[in-house]
């Protein structure tokens, strides 16, 4: 019989073990990165190396999805395994808003925390923080730390708005106490002349909406005042949550950890560091995809120096689909030349087309996934809570995730199948269910120049994406049958959970 002494160091032993045969899990979030924007997607227009060996190493998808057209959304799929339209205030928020996931809920984080992670969110955020009515000079809370992440370093919600400050811990970072922060997104606040007042003076012009507070030359959506050596720098903020995000990765290099690697580009304002300007040939936008590709690989080549590349699971993907002008003048049309940023897809962000959530989706997990894999399955980032939960063997709660299904099996086997159907939101709902796709009627954002709106009848539209990828035949009128089958199965997901 072994002695109690014997016995702890065998159960030690034997929790070890079990750390080890976990991978570390890694999810670099992107922002309106489209389908067409990486060289391995099809993109001739810049290189995107580091992106391009995630696939060649893992396995790339051709029918993957984020939730919806917008971020806000979207996030708040990914961390809670619940489709945002079950939460009302799962919309765009303003830099103001309060936290919209509730402490109480079980999360993708917390679930991995409980299960002997060490989990962080790294970059943006844009799912509300506090109570409402922030006080910005004090702790921040509720926010990460209440959802599951033990480390937070944030861009509190875009780069187009304010507060434009990191927030680390619940604190603004180096911010002075002589110079407390003010937000408003009613009320006019300050003294400092507007982006509508000063605009000769703006290093990038507005072209609509974004024209309140000047911060570092780029006039926001919001009114702020104060925080001065506080507020961010866009052209050092890649490397700025880069740095951060590395730091993670080597202080809890020793036990499994989640790291929420969330890009601020190619959202706007894009405003890459210097070396980076006129790399793409494309303008801002594309300069900011390379500088993009470049954070890919500062985090590969972490996970390399600490001996871990080969023992994490790296998930590369985006939050919506991509868009050109979104309220700056920064030549994303003029200077696009031949790229096309959403491929063969039809629209981007704000759409109900394929191209506002059909997204670069790669996964490299080695010793699991073979390299250089493409699979045609459709995969909805809905059902990364529970599946990355199973991976991590972690018990998930009875009622947590209740749209996530786990799709382990389709995240490593090109062969496998994929989800029977996928809702798709931008504001109304549309539905994938295989090959064919309903799109609500009402219209929708069409292409992704100046905003068009494209007309789907008052019944909605339908279309047979195995026919038929950009959407332009509608079929709703010679299948009435399957229009009707595809909105009574919304219609049933809606009311109920979807797993």
């Amino acid at each position: 019989m072994k002695t109690p002494a014997a016995l702890a160091s065998a159960l030690v032993a034997l929790a070890s073990a079990s750390a080890a045969e976990r991978p570390n899990i890694v999810i670099i979030y992107t922002d309106d990165v489209g389908y067409g924007d990486i060289a391995c997607y099809g993109s001739a227009s810049f290189e995107t190396p580091h992106i391009d060996a995630l696939a060649a190493e893992g396995l790339r998808f051709t029918d993957a999805h984020c939730t919806a057209a917008t971020c806000t959304p979207s996030r708040f799929t990914l961390l809670t395994g619940s489709y945002a339209f079950r939460n009302q205030r799962a919309k765009i928020l303003p830099g103001s808003a309060p936290l919209i996931i509730d402490p109480a809920m079980d999360t993708l984080p917390k679930v991995l925390q409980g299960g002997g992670y060490k989990t962080a969110v790294v970059g943006k955020w844009h799912l509300g923080l506090g109570e409402g009515d922030v006080d910005w000079n004090g702790e921040v809370k509720p926010g990460p730390r209440e959802v599951g992440f033990d480390y937070h370093f944030l861009i509190p919600a875009t780069g187009d708005r304010t507060p434009c400050v990191y927030l680390e811990q619940g604190r603004v970072v180096g911010l002075d106490p002589a110079d407390p922060i003010a937000v408003s997104y009613g009320k006019r606040i300050g003294d400092a002349p507007s982006g509508a007042e000063a605009r000769d003076t703006l290093k990038q012009d507005w072209s609509h909406g974004h024209n309140s507070t000047i911060v570092n030359g780029i006039s926001r959506i919001g009114w702020m005042t104060g925080g001065e050596a506080a507020r961010w720098v866009d052209e050092d903020m890649a490397d700025v949550i880069t740095e951060r995000a590395v730091n993670f990765i080597e202080e809890n290099r020793a036990e499994p950890f989640f790291l929420f690697y969330s890009t601020h580009d190619i959202h706007v304002p894009r405003v890459p560091h210097a070396r980076f300007v006129g790399k793409s040939g494309t303008g801002p936008r594309g300069d900011a995809m390379v500088q993009t590709d470049w954070c890919v690989g500062e985090l590969m080549a972490a996970l390399e120096k600490h001996g871990l590349k080969e023992k994490t699971l790296v998930i590369f993907s985006s939050d919506n689909g991509p868009v050109l002008d979104d309220g700056y003048k920064d030549d994303a049309n003029e200077k696009l030349g031949e790229h096309d940023p959403n491929g063969a897809l039809r629209a981007g962000k704000y759409s109900h087309f394929e191209g506002g959530t059909r997204v670069p989706f790669i996964v490299r997990w080695p010793g699991e996934v073979a390299p250089g894999g493409v699979s045609g399955a459709l995969f909805g980032q809905v059902d990364l809570a529970r599946t990355l939960c199973g991976i991590a063997g972690v018990e998930v709660p009875e009622a947590a995730f209740v749209d996530s299904r786990d799709a382990r099996a389709a995240l490593v086997d090109p062969d496998a199948g994929g989800r029977p159907h996928l809702v798709h939101e931008a504001g109304k709902l549309a539905l994938r269910l295989g090959q064919w796709k309903f799109v609500p009627g009402g219209g929708t954002r069409d292409e992704l120049g100046p905003w068009k709106k494209a007309a789907t009848g008052k019944e909605g539209a339908l279309y047979d994406l195995a026919v038929d990828l950009g959407e332009r035949r509608d079929l709703a009128a010679e299948k009435p049958e399957k229009l009707a089958e595809m909105k009574a199965l919304l219609e049933k997901i809606k009311a109920g959970a979807d797993g």
